[in-house]
Parts: structure tokens; C-alpha cells; sequence
């Protein structure tokens, strides 16, 4: 199995920067990508970006590319999400997840097999 601790979450006004982190323990041979997804109150879980971690390829959503860096840290197991310029809409409870995928842009929820309990990000306007 694979254990993912995510750190980093916190509350931030409007244009404020955060950094997450999400260190990975366990059976992490299992997996070859991760990434940040968010949830808020009555939506749906999305996917914010990913990273594979034998390439490097990242990928963003929309709402936050040019915001947020998605980076990687192998030799710690480690996976973080700089966010910078932070908006309102920005506030949610971020997960990190790790998966095995085949490749190509993995913002899915459903294709990633491991969880961590997430951490609460909110912005103030």
C-alpha cells in the first residue's frame, strides 16, 4: 500500500501564496504519478495538476495555470503545489493522490488509486 501526508494547507487573503506538500511512504514502486486535486463544499472533486514522476510531465487545469507549480521532490518522495496569487474560488480542501496511469493528462480523480486525508485551503477576499 501507499500512505500519502499532505502539510501546507491554511487560510490566506486574496493574492497570498501557500505551499503544500505531500510526502509519500509505503509501496510508492506502485505508482508513477501524483497530484493535487480539490474538493469544495457541494462541487465535485477536481483534478488541479498532476506530475509524472519518472518524466517530470506536469499538467494544470485551466482555472490554475500560471498560478500554481506542481514540483517533486523523488529522493524524499515528496510532491508539492506552490500556489500563488490565490483567489476565493482558490478555497477547498486539497488532496494529493498517487496512480499508476498510462500516460497522457491525468486530471482525473477516478484514475488515481491512493489518497491522502487532504488539507484545507481558504482564501479570503
Amino acid at each position: 500500500q501507499v500512505q500519502l501526508v499532505e502539510s501546507g494547507g491554511g487560510s490566506v487573503q486574496a493574492g497570498g501564496s501557500l505551499r503544500l506538500s505531500c510526502a509519500a511512504s509505503g509501496s510508492t514502486w506502485r505508482y508513477n504519478s501524483m497530484g493535487w486535486f480539490r474538493q469544495a463544499p457541494g462541487k465535485e472533486r477536481e483534478g488541479v495538476a498532476t506530475i509524472y514522476t519518472f518524466s517530470g510531465s506536469t499538467y494544470y487545469s485551466d482555472s490554475v495555470k500560471g498560478r500554481f507549480t506542481i514540483s517533486q521532490d523523488n529522493a524524499k518522495s515528496t510532491v508539492y503545489l506552490q500556489m500563488n496569487s490565490l483567489k476565493p474560488e482558490d478555497t477547498a480542501m486539497y488532496y494529493c493522490a498517487a496512480g499508476a496511469l498510462g500516460g497522457g493528462p491525468a486530471l482525473t480523480p477516478q484514475l488515481f488509486q491512493y489518497w491522502g486525508q487532504g488539507t484545507q485551503v481558504t482564501v479570503s477576499s
